[in-house]
C-alpha cells in the first residue's frame, strides 16, 4: 500500500479524546446541518467503546507534518461473509477544509477497508445539499446508487440521503491507473 504523501491513517485510541473533542467543537459550524461529532469527552468514549465491537471501526486522518487531526473515519455495521459490506461516515476538521486531506485520507481509507478488513463495498449515505462530501466520495470514485426518503434522523430531524457506493474492485483498478510519482534519487 502506497501512503499518501501528506496524511497518515491511525485507529482512534483513548489518548485522542481531547484533541478530537476541541477539533469537532471547532468544527461545529462546517459540520451543521449535517452530522454531529463528538463535542463532549463523554461523546468521544461512546464512539471509542464502539470501536470494541468487531462491526465498527473508527479512524483519524493526522497531518504528518504535526500530527494534527485533519479528519475522522468511521466504518460502521460491518457484514462479512458472502455481504462483506460497511458503511462509511466521515467529518473534516474546520481551518483544514479544501486542502485535499480529506481525498488522501479516504484514500488511505479505503485501502484500509479493502485491505485489512477484506472489505468487497463500502457505502456512504450523503444528504443532498453537502456539496463538499459528495464531491469527496465522486473524486474517490464512488457511484451514486440511488435516493433514500427520510433515511436518516440528523439534529431532530428525519432527512433525506443519496446512496453512494464503490466496490473494491473499482477501486483496485483506480489505484492501478493513479499516476505514481516519480522515484527520488537517492543521492
Amino acid at each position: 500500500m502506497e501512503d499518501a504523501a501528506r496524511v497518515e491513517l491511525r485507529l482512534l485510541a483513548d489518548d485522542d479524546r481531547d484533541e478530537l473533542v476541541d477539533a469537532m467543537v471547532r468544527s461545529r459550524e462546517l459540520h451543521e446541518p449535517w452530522i454531529t461529532g463528538p463535542t463532549t469527552p463523554g461523546e468521544f468514549d461512546e464512539l471509542l467503546q464502539r470501536t470494541e465491537d468487531d462491526s465498527f471501526v473508527a479512524l483519524l486522518i493526522r497531518l504528518r507534518d504535526d500530527g494534527r487531526i485533519a479528519g475522522v473515519f468511521q466504518i460502521s455495521q460491518i457484514f462479512m461473509k458472502a455481504f462483506q459490506s460497511a458503511f462509511l461516515g466521515y467529518s473534516g476538521v474546520a481551518g483544514l477544509e479544501g486542502k485535499g486531506y480529506m481525498t488522501e485520507g479516504m484514500g488511505l481509507v479505503l485501502d484500509y477497508a479493502f485491505g485489512e478488513l477484506r472489505l468487497h463495498r463500502l457505502e456512504a449515505n450523503i444528504q443532498p445539499g453537502n456539496t463538499a462530501s459528495i464531491a469527496l466520495v465522486r473524486r474517490c470514485g464512488f457511484v451514486k446508487e440511488g435516493f433514500s426518503e427520510k433515511y436518516l434522523k440528523i439534529g431532530g430531524e428525519w432527512r433525506d440521503h443519496e446512496r453512494w457506493a464503490i466496490r473494491s474492485e473499482i477501486w483496485s483498478e483506480l489505484r492501478d491507473a493513479a499516476p505514481r510519482a516519480p522515484a527520488r534519487d537517492p543521492r
